[in-house]
């Protein structure tokens, strides 16, 4: 993986596209220096550039970095050691840190920052600003800016001295942590500070923390150098961290994971994440299989369909055809007409699926899991006997399918041929839930554990819960059946539960929101993509505006966690009825007459789009170009403020400004995770996810002018 980041970073300097300041952006990649690249075995203790050349300190001796490999070297380090003074403060303790600006010496020490005057004193220097006034401890970090700014780290936090102003700042302000070990500066006034649990690289006033295995090989860092290109070497206890910052566009990002996807994460077709062999090498990738091929699939497909209208690159209209006839696939090639499989592998597997789902597996997990669902096997033969198909199919994947369904119906098939593919298997699938009491019905004849969407069990105390979302998602599925089919019986289908089990109703509570035990982040996934077919092909003016009502009351209680995807999608919809509304499409004086009032509100508090676009730009920017699942654990930070919710997981929060940490400090990359998860392992580097993370979210965000073009 190194190499490959390494070769990506240099091509990116000889092929800028040209398109705009406002395109590009700065993309960070960590290199991690170990053992394989010559260092020794243990602690890096010093690190520093000879000639803009990294020279690596260890017990073992000096080693210096060649452009690929560090060798052994007899340069001589030429470290300034703390000052010996003849005379320190009173009382100062240890000096731990010393730099000289403007030809004042500083020091810090455990009991103080101290200056030394022209009459060669010692003066405490006691910063204050509007909301603080310090007497420091522990200092064990400071460094002068390349503009000439003082900047210290202590037990109290971070100051920055400009031109005698003092900022401060602690947690509240966005410092991830305090307990330093150094400090360096950059070459366009950033400064990086070490601490005893990662990195921090101080920006324009704002903190962008390093931590974990994603950006470093072990989280207490020793030493900081930070070279003319800005790539900062950072030491730690288990070897060096190369962090390199590039410009780069969104549409060379989405290139670099267009590729990345079809080249280590295509099955037959079929899209999903990889297992590692060995923990953090992708070289050691083994394609996988998940539950939810099916909507992962489709979500990779409409990546692509949403590029190809943008860009109309034939690359993507081939990935787009591939992926609908991988998601078709997976309802042709089951035995119960319009039933989709979850899976499809080749009969020779080396995985023994059955076995692994047995029926002695069912009972023992029935004992924690009361609902899951006792059927063998698993993965049934397809009825040419050369490949098994899983079974016991949920709402995930009828979610994943609809939604490529619509988006590829009407943005990539062309010929009558691409479209009477789409009509058919929209009307295999619909026909089967309707035929079934709008139930999922597997090949035992009985409902899969997640598959229900009728009004009994929305009724029942095993779906209740389920009722407001599961109403919702069946009539759009419903709606798009009768856009892409064009048979009005669906629309006869979808009324007949309105008026009979109002279902229009139980989609204005599109999910649950409390207890935490019911409010599970895939669901946002489910209820956002369904919610894209029920209002684009809604044409009733009342059920617009409630469903747009339901679109607020959805994203709301997931606006600030920076998912991309969900924002672009409430974006969408929002800026969609805005669109009507402008148009006069509603006429509030023939709307809801029993109350004449309603309709006006609804278009005066809601009319307009509440989403701010510059979160999606920033998780764009941030999600890492390494998709490797890391464990990365933020509870100790001190710019989080934790989930008071009553029955709430001790390790949810989010940053002090209410929203979520940006991405690339989070444990997760995946689009139906809970940001807010402060504690999370997604697969703790033995998975590497696909790209869809980042290409669905832009390219559907660029198709509805939610980004720059």
């Amino acid at each position: 993986m190194r190499t490959i980041l390494l070769l990506l970073l240099t091509s990116l300097q000889f092929s800028f596209i040209a398109i705009g300041d406002k395109d590009k952006f700065r993309q960070d990649v960590a290199v991690m220096h170990g053992s394989a690249q010559g260092l020794p075995q243990g602690a890096i203790d010093k690190i520093q550039l000879y000639n803009q050349s990294p020279l690596a300190v260890a017990t073992g001796g000096t080693y210096q970095w060649n452009g690929s490999q560090w060798t052994r070297s007899k340069v001589s380090s030429q470290y300034n050691s703390i000052t010996q003074f003849k005379k320190l403060p009173e009382g100062c303790g240890k000096v731990l840190s010393e730099v000289t600006n403007n030809g004042d010496t500083y020091i810090g020490c455990e009991n103080g920052l101290f200056i030394k005057t022209r009459k060669n004193r010692w003066q405490q220097v006691l910063p204050s600003d509007e909301n603080y006034s310090w007497a420091l401890k522990n200092v064990a970090a400071l460094v002068v800016d390349s503009d000439g700014n003082l900047w210290f780290g202590s037990k109290e936090g971070i100051g920055k001295n400009t031109n005698g102003t003092w900022h401060l700042f602690t947690g509240k302000e966005g410092l991830p942590y305090n307990r330093f070990t150094c400090a360096s500066a950059g070459p366009k006034g950033e400064v990086w500070f070490g601490t005893e649990n990662g990195a921090i690289r101080a920006e324009n006033n704002y903190f962008y923390y390093r931590s974990t295995r994603r950006w470093l090989p072990d989280n207490r860092v020793n030493d900081i150098a930070v070279d003319k290109d800005g790539t900062a070497w950072i030491a730690t206890n288990k070897g060096i961290a190369q962090i390199i910052s590039k410009e780069m566009t969104y549409e060379e990002k989405a290139a670099h994971f267009t590729k990345l996807t079809e080249e280590r994460h295509n099955r037959m077709g079929f899209i999903c994440q990889n297992h590692l062999s060995e923990q953090f090498n992708i070289d050691s990738y083994e394609l996988a299989i998940s539950d939810n091929d099916g909507q992962y699939t489709a979500m990779y497909g409409a990546a692509q369909a949403f590029r190809y209208a943008t860009t109309g690159d034939k690359e993507a209209k081939k990935l787009a055809d591939r992926s609908f006839k991988a998601v078709k696939w997976l309802v042709d090639i089951t035995s119960v007409p319009g039933f989709p499989a979850r899976v499809i592998i080749p009969v020779d597997w080396h995985e023994p699926v059955n076995e692994q789902y047995s029926k002695e597996y069912n009972k023992r997990h029935q004992k924690n899991d009361p609902f899951w669902k006792d059927i063998f096997p698993r993965f049934p033969l397809s009825e040419d006997g050369k490949y098994r198909w899983k079974c016991d199919t949920s709402s995930d994947e009828l979610a994943g399918h609809y939604f490529y369904y619509g988006v590829y119906y009407d943005l990539v098939a062309e010929t009558e041929e691409e479209k009477a593919a789409v009509k058919q298997v929209v009307a295999d699938v619909t026909d089967h839930l309707i035929r079934h009491s709008f139930k999922l019905v597997d090949y035992d004849g009985k409902p899969t554990r997640w598959g229900s969407f009728d009004p009994d069990y929305f009724n029942s105390i095993w779906g209740w819960d389920q009722r407001g979302l599961n109403s919702m998602m069946m009539l759009s599925f419903l709606n798009v059946a009768s856009h892409v089919t064009e048979d009005p019986k669906y629309d006869e289908v979808a009324k007949m539960l309105r008026d009979e089990e109002h279902y229009h109703i139980n989609a204005m509570h599109p999910k649950e929101f409390f207890p935490p035990e019911n409010v599970v982040p895939w669901d946002n996934n489910l209820g956002l993509m369904s919610f894209y077919g029920l209002i684009n092909y809604e044409k009733d003016p009342e059920l617009l505006m409630m469903y747009r009502l339901s679109l607020e009351y959805a994203w709301l209680n997931i606006s600030k966690q920076k998912n991309a995807f969900w924002d672009g999608l409430y974006g969408a919809l929002a800026n969609t009825f805005t669109k009507k509304v402008n148009e006069g499409y509603f006429n509030t004086d023939e709307l809801f007459k029993e109350n004449p009032l309603f309709a006006q509100s609804v278009i005066d508090r809601y009319g307009k789009s509440s989403l701010d676009t510059q979160y999606i730009k920033e998780t764009l920017q941030r999600i890492p170009l390494d998709l490797i699942g890391y464990e990365m654990d933020n509870t100790h930070r001190l710019d989080v403020l934790f989930d008071p919710t009553p029955a709430q997981e001790a390790d949810m929060g989010w940053r002090v400004d209410s929203y979520a940490l940006p991405i690339d400090e989070r444990g997760h990359v995946r689009l139906d995770r809970d940001a807010f998860d402060l504690h999370d392992s997604e697969g703790n580097g033995y998975s590497e996810h696909e790209g869809t993370f980042y290409l669905l979210p832009y390219y559907f965000a660029k198709y509805h002018d939610l980004i720059p073009q």
